[in-house]
């Protein structure tokens, strides 16, 4: 089965940053890399579901013209609402993905931190949604850790390849490293051909 919400409301009750989102450099660097992975200056629409406290939610804001970001956890959207008020281009929710996802389309997904709590059912629906709402040539982000947890259904490596074998998602960048895996997604064309290369975009090749 899933993580249960409870595991999610007792972190959050004893810490607002449970994770030490904020403070660690294992956290700033990976999302450093996280938005280095990213095909394009900028993104038209983007959805960051389970952004807990908002880090990277504002890290993405300055690559993207709109961002819908939202975590399961009430007091965590609200932080993540709170730190990024003076930004009017992004909107935080209160939202339990994958029971309640959001309409329209994205040119931008990330899942960060987020797969290895799900069971395979909802994995499988999880991946359904973003695969129907990521517009051709779209691009999805995913990062995780690589560790087992107990509370952790896979590891980043197992996940990693689940997403590879998504027949929609073309794979076009990996990074791996012994804390976590890295990966970044173009969502290919109806006629199947997989996105651009950066800089194939630019003329280069």
């Amino acid at each position: 089965m899933s993580t249960p919400p409870s595991y999610f409301e007792n972190m959050y009750g004893e810490s607002s940053d449970p994770w030490h989102l904020t403070e660690r450099w294992y956290e700033q660097r990976k999302y450093d890399l996280t938005l280095a992975a990213l095909p394009r200056p900028r993104f038209r629409r983007a959805f960051e579901p389970a952004c807990s406290v908002g880090e990277l939610t504002l890290r993405l804001a300055g690559r993207c013209d709109a961002l819908l970001a939202c975590d399961r956890v009430r007091s965590a959207a609200e932080t993540a609402a709170r730190r990024t008020r003076e930004l009017p281009h992004v909107e935080v929710r209160h939202l339990t993905v994958p029971a309640q996802w959001p309409p329209g389309t994205f040119d931008l997904v990330v899942l960060s931190e987020l797969l290895y709590y799900f069971d395979g059912v909802e994995l499988a629906t999880l991946l359904r949604h973003t695969v129907d709402a990521l517009e051709p040539g779209g691009t999805l982000v995913a990062v995780h850790w690589n560790h087992p947890v107990p509370e952790h259904l896979r590891t980043g490596a197992e996940l990693a390849e689940i997403l590879t074998s998504v027949p929609e998602l073309a794979l076009s960048c990996e990074h791996r490293e012994e804390d976590f895996v890295l990966q970044t997604f173009g969502r290919r064309e109806d006629d199947g051909a997989a996105p651009r290369s950066p800089a194939a975009a630019e003329g280069l090749v």
